[in-house]
């Protein structure tokens, strides 16, 4: 099969058929994995855990407050609903 044939059967240009296929023989199956370093960079990771927990501990009826707090310790500004799905991530933990 050609590149060509190959391009309009997956919806790819013919630039990027040719670089998989070179990939593809240069890598072998290491190609086809997804790399580490693609995709964003979490903004609050593992480190910020305890400091968040414990932010929200202290202010536990105002989300607003307890990430002024975090915000405060960690020197991270995150959005309001960022800061919301990281206390969400917690509770999921503790629930399992």
């Amino acid at each position: 099969m050609n590149s060509i044939t190959a391009g309009s059967l997956t919806n790819m240009t013919l630039a990027s058929v040719n670089h998989w296929v070179k990939r593809r023989q240069t890598e072998a199956l290491s190609c086809l994995y997804t790399k580490p370093e693609q995709g964003w960079k979490p903004l609050i990771n593992d480190v910020d855990e305890a400091s968040g927990f414990a932010a929200i501990k202290a202010n536990r009826q105002n989300v607003q407050v307890a990430k002024a707090t975090w915000e405060a310790s960690s020197g991270k500004v995150v959005s309001r609903l960022t800061f919301r799905r990281f206390l969400k991530s917690l509770t999921n933990d503790i629930n399992v």
